[in-house]
Parts: C-alpha cells; structure tokens; sequence
C-alpha cells in the first residue's frame, strides 16, 4: 500500500504565470482551493495541441486497451518492457483504476502500478501514460505519481514497451489489486475498498472472441465488443447482417447500436437479464463468422440495408 503523502497547509500560487499540470482530482497550483480538472484543468483541456485518434495503435491487443481504458472498471494485465526493468522494480501492471485515480504507483515492494482511466493532458493518451510510467519506475517506493503534460517528443508506450509480448488483462470482479494483501485491509482501507466495490458492474471477457466483454446492469445486459475493422467497412457489415436478420446473439437478444472509442468502433448488443457471459460465448463466436464473411463481401447496400446502417450511424457516439 502507497505510503500517506503529507497534507499540505497551504498552496503555493506559481509566480512564473504557469500553472503546472497535476492530477485531476488535486487541488489546483493555483491556489483557488478547486480541483485542477475544474480550475486550470480546463484551460489545459482546451489548449491541447496534438490530438491522436488512435492512441494505441500498434500495441499488442489495441482492441482490449480501449476496453480496459472505456468499458471494464476492474482490469490488470502484466506490461513488458522494451528494455530491462530497473533495478528494484520485480514488475509493471496496468490497472483500469487506481487508488485516488493515481496516474502511477510504486508499491513498497518497487513494483509498479501504472493507471489507465485518467485524463489525458496532451491530447495523446500513449504518450501521457509513457510519461507516467517512467517517472514511476524511478520513483521512490511507496509513493503515488502524479499527472502532468509530458513533452511534445517525449516517448510513447509503443516506443517503451515490448511490441512482441501479449497483451493479456485480466477482469476482477473487484479492486483487491490495489493492495499487496487486500484481506489484511482494515479500518478505512477496508471501507474504501467496499465502497469501490459496490459501484463496480460485473464485468466477464469473453475466450472465445477478442475485446468482448459481457456486463451485469439491473435492467438487461449487455455485449460490448471493440473491433478492429476500418470502420465504414464494419458499419457496412452490421448493416448487412442487421437487414438479414442475423445480427443478434440468439433470442431476446438485439444489436442496438454501436459507439466509437479511441478511433474504434464498439457494437453492443442488450441481452436478457439472466443470460450470462458463458450462454454469449457460442453465439458470439457464430457472430464473428458470419461478420467476417460479410466483411469480405463488396458492392452498394440495398435500400434496406442503407435504412440499416443509417440507423446506426444516427445512434452513434464518440466517447473519445
């Protein structure tokens, strides 16, 4: 567990005219006692000058970082490293969620925690989540690292880690990941982790098919699927598939629409309340066979399929 940081008595105003960019959730440099994300933060949001639309492009399981990153809120997957790790350092996790929503975390055992749901300060999630992470492997153990705007050339997470290791996450059913030894949590602690946990939806990722993830709400269920195709030829599918009434996963189930996420596209499906991932498994995996050939297929849609695919343009979102 991250040693406490000392609680500052008073904010020390920037006399240079810039205020530093830190974590979202802390109080501003400025000192006008609000969080950053609410003061200063939004200055920085609106000042970003690079936007990447596909921040994890080329990295190993881009489809499950967008997942991890938007859909599941209790997620790990073990990171490798381009080169050697630090002394001190046994290890370095991606985690969906940290404690106090850190950027990082060295552990008092030196290993590394690196957050994935935070707010990116340049307009480039790979290269802020880069940034963290380096400070983090040379930080002092026990102790949280904060966010910042990194340079414009700095380094991104496909120049750091190993672009030939799998990337494999993990879904918990809840945040014990946050501690070395989550039974032996009392007081405070314990209650904390409660309450993460109650607000948690059951989330289960699918074997059979990549970056799809079943969710428990408590008026239906759902399928949330990140795919990798091109999305106008993705949209073009579902749209074929939706006209020929195959694109559902079985009975009572029903494609609703699809949103965009990092560049992606993520299709979701209601289910009803009591089919459980393992009922999505096999249907899922017909799915995706029917998508590819479908995919394969070329030429103008019919007028169904075009009232189709409008549908679902209409019902998209962008959530980054």
């Amino acid at each position: 567990m991250a040693k406490k940081r000392a609680t500052a008595t008073k904010t020390k105003v920037p006399t240079s005219g810039e205020v530093p960019v830190v974590g979202a959730r802390e109080p501003c440099p400025c000192g006008s006692g609000r969080r950053y994300k609410a003061c200063h933060g939004r200055e920085a949001s609106h000042a970003v000058t690079e936007l990447v639309r596909r921040p994890f492009e080329g990295l190993p399981g881009e489809c499950d970082w967008v997942a991890l990153r938007e859909l599941v809120p209790a997620a790990t997957a073990p990171l490798t490293l381009k080169d050697a790790l630090p002394d001190g350092v046994p290890s370095v996790t991606l985690g969906t969620v940290l404690p106090m929503a850190w950027p990082g975390l060295r552990r008092d055992t030196g290993a590394v925690l690196l957050g994935l749901q935070n707010e990116a300060a340049s307009g480039d999630v790979s290269r802020d989540l880069a940034d963290t992470l380096l400070r983090a492997l040379t930080a002092a153990p026990g102790n949280p690292v904060d966010g910042r705007r990194p340079p414009q050339d700095g380094p991104r997470l496909q120049d750091v880690l190993d672009l030939d290791a799998p990337f494999t996450p993990e879904v918990h059913s809840g945040f014990e990941f946050w501690l070395e030894d989550a039974d032996a949590a009392t007081g405070e602690v314990a209650a904390s982790l409660e309450r993460a946990n109650q607000a948690a939806i059951p989330t289960v990722r699918l074997t059979g098919v990549d970056a799809a993830y079943w969710c428990e709400t408590p008026e239906k269920n759902h399928l949330r699927w990140v795919m990798p195709h091109p999305e106008e030829e993705l949209l073009d599918a579902l749209a074929r598939l939706h006209a020929a009434g195959v694109s559902s996963l079985g009975d009572g189930t029903r494609l609703v629409g699809s949103f965009r996420a990092h560049g992606l596209v993520v299709p979701v499906w209601d289910l009803p309340v009591g089919m459980g991932a393992d009922e999505v498994e096999k249907p899922a995996a017909a799915f995706n066979e029917r998508l590819a050939e479908t995919l394969a297929k070329s030429g103008p849609l019919t007028a169904d399929e075009r009232r189709a695919r409008s549908g679902f343009t209409n019902r998209q979102i962008t959530l980054s």
